[in-house]
């Protein structure tokens, strides 16, 4: 008998901000940081990407997706995908989609476990606010979901984006069976938290 998959309920809400934000948050004194545009990533390192930041949280999506799929999601003209790196080593990205001219969406925004604590997320999400605004849409759009990290929406919403809409949905945690496939790839190693 086929074991089913175990889903978890969750409330997602929807957040705009329709004016750029006037006030724009530095760098933390003694950090050193980049953010770099990732031009059309390997699927492996952009699958290590979504693990590491999104595990805790239960991304799980992008990591079923198949190659073609995947590839013409994140290599898409539309999707502009920048990488944090911290002291020269990856500690987050974000995830920016364009395929509406007006509406321009921060897909995926997250840091690493090792680089939380260290005062960068309000930075960060400027940074990542700022690359939204860049083709000057009528709005800029995110989400949250109530399995996310806990400061994910308060954050979002002290840099200004304010909620419009609240839905239901359902997650579908990764099992061992994708983390091991995962580690399979070379996208997770040894170490990977338990599924």
């Amino acid at each position: 008998m086929a074991v089913r998959p175990r889903t978890l309920d969750t409330m997602i809400t929807w957040l705009e901000m329709t004016a750029p934000p006037t006030r724009h948050h530095p760098l933390p004194l003694g950090v050193n940081a980049a953010i770099l545009h990732a031009v059309r990533p390997q699927l492996s390192f952009y699958r290590f990407l979504q693990f590491q930041v999104g595990h805790p949280w239960h991304w799980e999506s992008r990591l079923r997706m198949d190659d073609d799929k995947l590839s013409n999601v994140i290599h898409a003209e539309t999707t502009e995908i920048y990488v944090l790196y911290l002291d020269g080593a990856p500690a987050g990205f974000f995830e920016v989609n364009r395929a509406d001219p007006a509406v321009t969406d921060l897909a995926y925004f997250g840091l690493m476990p090792h680089a939380a604590g260290r005062g960068l997320g309000r930075w960060f999400l400027g940074q990542a606010v700022e690359a939204c605004w860049a083709n000057k849409p009528q709005r800029v759009t995110v989400n949250t979901c109530t399995l996310d990290h806990p400061a994910a929406l308060p954050l979002y919403q002290k840099l200004g984006f304010r909620p419009y809409n609240q839905t239901p949905g359902k997650v579908r945690p990764l099992t061992k069976a994708d983390i091991h496939r995962l580690a399979e790839q070379g996208v997770v190693g040894a170490t990977a938290p338990k599924g």
